[in-house]
């Protein structure tokens, strides 16, 4: 396998094989493309139950869907699931990999640490980021700001996503 770079990624995207809606050739870097992050976000209920983590788990149940217009302060602490603005698609021969910036990491905003890995084949699908503030100050997060970026790599072989996070909305 091996990391695209800003000409193959371009030259994908022309071709109509990566397809990023919606989309400027200045998100991409010398081998990732950032993107920017959307209004959406879920934030965790203080829980007075268990919760059991299976098969069926689902985050849903355990969070608040909002929409914000100006900016959400996360705490030092805090998890919080946003998403990006950008549908992705992939073709069956790549596949990508999520990760926060490091200009947001030096102030403590992680940024997709886990569950960082885009199966190939994704049809049209936003990235829900798993986000926490693990540093000292509250940090106001903006709708809008390029949050994170993707690396995408040539898969040997093809594969086709099919879960069920295919298509997804909202965080």
């Amino acid at each position: 396998m091996a990391v695209l770079t800003r000409p193959e990624i371009l030259r994908l995207i022309e071709a109509g094989e990566i397809v990023i809606e919606p989309f400027d050739p200045s998100q991409v870097g010398p081998a990732s493309i950032d993107l920017h992050l959307g209004r959406e976000f879920r934030l965790f209920r203080h829980a007075r139950e268990i919760l059991h983590v299976t098969e069926d788990t689902d985050h849903r149940e355990v969070t608040e869907l909002v929409t914000v217009d100006d900016y959400l302060l996360l705490l030092p602490g805090q998890a919080v699931l946003g998403i990006t603005e950008e549908r992705l698609t992939l073709p069956d021969n790549i596949c990508g990999w999520i990760q926060g910036r490091s200009r947001f990491a030096r102030v403590g905003l992680m940024v997709h640490v886990t569950a960082n890995f885009i199966q190939p084949g994704m049809v049209r699908t936003r990235q829900v980021l798993e986000m926490n503030n693990a540093g000292p100050v509250p940090l106001a997060i903006r709708p809008g700001i390029r949050i994170c970026q993707i690396i995408l790599e040539e898969c040997v072989g093809r594969a086709h996503y099919t879960g069920r996070f295919q298509g997804q909305e909202h965080p």
